[in-house]
C-alpha cells in the first residue's frame, strides 16, 4: 500500500501494539482530545495517548515524558478496560508509527461517528471455533467495530466490520476466537 492510501490511524492487537514499543526508550502521554471533548470518559483515565517522539504533536493537553513502567500502566488499564489500540503515523512519513491511543465506544470520535474518521483495518481478523461458541455474547459487548452481534440468541458475525484488534479474542469465555492473518 502506497503512504497516500494509509490513513492517520490504524488498528492493532495489544500484543502487536506491545511490539511498538519493545524497543523504544522513552514515551510522552496526554489527555486523550476525545476524553477531553465529552469532559470525561466512563470507561477509563484520560491519559492514554502515548506517544514515541517528544516533538510528536498531541491531541489533547497535558502532554508529559513518562518512565517505562509508567508506559505499562496504560497498557494494563488498556488490558483491563478493553481499550483498542489505535497507532497513528507520523504525518510526515506515514509508514512511522508515532504513538498509540487506546480507544473506546464511550468517547472515541471514531466509534461515535465512524463515517467522519478514517483508520485502517489491521493486519488480522478474528476466527471464531463456532462449534465451540456458547453464544454468550460476552464479546458483542467489546466488539465496538459492530462485527460481533447476537441475533435470535445467536452469534452473528460480519467479517468486514471486523477490525483486528482482538479484544474480544480477551473476553471469551470459551476461548474460542482467535486472531488470524487477514487475506
Amino acid at each position: 500500500m502506497e503512504e497516500k492510501d494509509l490513513g492517520f490511524h490504524y488498528v492493532c492487537t495489544l500484543d502487536q501494539a506491545r511490539d511498538l514499543v519493545r524497543n523504544r526508550e522513552r514515551f510522552w502521554v496526554a489527555d486523550c482530545g476525545c476524553r477531553m471533548k465529552r469532559d470525561k470518559c466512563g470507561r477509563s483515565r484520560s491519559d492514554v495517548c502515548l506517544m514515541f517522539r517528544e516533538e510528536t504533536p498531541d491531541f489533547g493537553s497535558g502532554k508529559k515524558e513518562i518512565s517505562r513502567a509508567a508506559m505499562e500502566d496504560i497498557f494494563s488499564e488498556a488490558e483491563a478496560k478493553h481499550l483498542v489500540p489505535r497507532p497513528f503515523r507520523d504525518e510526515k512519513n506515514m509508514s512511522e508509527t508515532d504513538g498509540i491511543c487506546f480507544c473506546c465506544d464511550d468517547c472515541c470520535e471514531y466509534f461515535l461517528n465512524p463515517g467522519a474518521h478514517r483508520c485502517d483495518k489491521g493486519e488480522f481478523i478474528e476466527s471464531t471455533d463456532s462449534d465451540a461458541c456458547k453464544d454468550c455474547g460476552e464479546c458483542t459487548n467489546v466488539c465496538y467495530f459492530g462485527a460481533r452481534t447476537l441475533e435470535g440468541g445467536k452469534l452473528v458475525i460480519d467479517e468486514d466490520a471486523c477490525y483486528g484488534c482482538g479484544v474480544c479474542v480477551a473476553v471469551c469465555p470459551e476461548e474460542c476466537i482467535e486472531m488470524v492473518t487477514r487475506v
